[in-house]
C-alpha cells in the first residue's frame, strides 16, 4: 500500500500555522473548547490500557443516544478519521469496489485508494444542488462492489439527503448484499429535523460519528463505529488493534463527560452557528460574482465563482491569505476546480467572519482580469 499525504492536510491551517492567519473560514466545526469551558478535572484518571473497544460507560453513552443499541455496537477509534480507515480496511480487498459520492472529505476517497481499492465515483454537482440520485448511483452497482460510502451533511456543500432517500439506498445496499456506509460527522448540526442514524436502521448500514465537529474538541482524536452486525463488529476490532490496541483513557473520559452533556453543549453553540450561518446567507443575498447550494446542516458551504468571472485564481487566494489575511479551503482540496471554495463558518467570530468574508470579494474584485 502507499499512503501519499491528502492537500487538504499539506495546507492545512494548523500546518501552515494559525499566527499567519487573522481570519480562518477554514476550519469545519465549531469553536475549539478548553478544559475549563467543559469544567472537568481529570486529576484521579487511572491511565490505564483501556478497554480495546472503548470504555464500556462510553460506549453504552453511544449506543443508547445515537442508535438505541448497545455498547456491543459501538467501537470507538482516534477519531472518525481512523474509525473511515478501519471501515475500509475492513471490508475491502483490492479485487474489490467501492462506490462513493464526489465532492466528499478527503479521507473517504484518499484511503481507499492508498489501500488500493476500485473506486467508482458518483458525481454530485452544484448544477444539480449536490442532490444524489440514487437510481444513479444503483446503475453504477457492480458485482464487485462491496461498500457504499456516502456522507450527510454533506461535506463541503452541508446539503442533507432526504429520510426516504436515505431509506431508498439502506434498500439498495441490502438488495446487492453491500454494505452502506455514512458518514455523520455533521449530523448534530443540522438545522431542521436530523436524520435517523443508520446504523440504528439495517443490519448493513454503517456509520461513523465523532466529538470534534459538534462539540468543538478535535484535540482528544474520539470518533466511533456504529454497526448492527456483531461478525463484522469483531473484524472492525480486529484492524483497530493491529493499529492502536486501545484509544487514550483521558481522550476517552472526556468524550464520555462531554457526551453525558451532550443537549446542553450542542444548545449552547447552536445559537452562535445559526447566527453565523445568516450572516453568510446575507452576505451571498448581497453579491454578484459567487453562487451556492443554502446549507440544510453542518458548519461549511461551497459556494462557486459564477461563469461569467474571469477570475485569476491562483492570484485571488495569494491575495485573500497576504493581504487579506484570510483563509478558506480551496475547491482542490475536493477534487474539485478552485473556483470552488468551502467556507467554515461555525468556529470565527461573527466579527472575524464578517471580516473574513469582506476579504473574499476584496480578493476577488482585485484578481478580476
Amino acid at each position: 500500500m502507499q499512503f501519499d499525504r491528502m492537500i487538504m492536510e499539506k495546507e492545512a491551517p494548523e500546518e501552515m500555522g494559525y499566527d499567519k492567519i487573522k481570519y480562518n473560514l477554514s476550519e469545519s466545526s465549531i469553536a475549539d473548547r478548553t478544559l475549563a469551558d467543559l469544567g472537568l478535572d481529570l486529576n484521579d484518571l487511572l491511565l490505564f490500557y483501556g478497554d480495546h473497544s472503548g470504555i464500556p460507560e462510553l460506549r453504552n453513552i453511544i449506543g443508547k443516544k445515537y442508535y438505541g443499541l448497545g455498547q456491543d455496537n459501538v467501537l470507538v477509534c482516534a477519531g472518525a478519521c481512523m474509525a473511515l480507515f478501519i471501515v475500509n480496511a475492513t471490508i475491502l480487498s483490492p479485487e474489490d469496489q467501492l462506490l462513493v459520492v464526489q465532492p466528499n472529505y478527503a479521507t473517504n476517497i484518499e484511503v481507499p485508494k492508498s489501500l488500493s481499492i476500485g473506486i467508482d465515483l458518483v458525481a454530485l454537482s452544484l448544477e444539480n444542488e449536490f442532490k444524489l440520485d440514487v437510481e444513479a448511483l444503483e446503475a453504477c452497482i457492480q458485482p464487485e462492489t462491496k461498500l457504499i460510502s456516502v456522507t450527510y451533511p454533506h461535506n463541503p456543500s452541508g446539503v442533507v439527503i432526504s429520510e426516504s432517500d436515505l431509506m431508498e439506498l439502506i434498500e439498495v445496499a441490502e438488495r446487492h448484499g453491500c454494505y452502506l456506509l455514512v458518514d455523520e460527522t455533521y449530523r448534530e448540526l443540522t438545522f431542521g429535523k436530523k436524520l435517523p442514524t443508520a446504523a440504528s436502521l439495517s443490519s448493513k448500514a454503517i456509520s461513523v460519528e465523532s466529538v470534534s465537529k459538534s462539540f468543538g474538541i478535535p484535540g482528544i482524536r474520539i470518533g466511533w463505529v456504529a454497526t448492527q452486525d456483531p461478525v463484522l463488529m469483531e473484524r472492525f476490532l480486529a484492524t483497530k488493534e493491529q493499529i492502536v490496541i486501545c484509544n487514550s483513557v483521558v481522550d476517552e473520559q472526556i468524550a464520555f463527560e462531554v457526551l453525558k452533556q451532550k443537549e446542553q453543549l450542542l444548545a449552547q453553540t447552536a445559537g452562535k452557528n445559526i447566527e453565523n450561518f445568516e450572516v453568510v446567507k446575507k452576505w451571498m443575498a448581497g453579491q454578484d460574482i459567487l453562487e451556492w447550494v443554502e446549507p440544510s446542516g453542518g458548519v461549511v458551504c461551497f459556494p462557486r465563482f459564477k461563469s461569467n468571472v474571469d477570475i485569476d485564481t491562483d492570484l485571488f487566494y495569494q491575495l485573500l491569505l497576504e493581504k487579506y489575511d484570510t483563509f478558506v479551503g480551496p475547491g482542490r482540496w475536493f477534487n474539485e476546480t478552485d473556483r470552488h471554495f468551502r467556507i467554515g463558518y461555525g468556529w470565527p467570530t461573527k466579527e472575524e467572519l464578517t471580516a473574513g468574508l469582506d476579504g473574499i470579494l476584496s480578493a476577488a474584485r482585485d484578481s478580476r482580469r
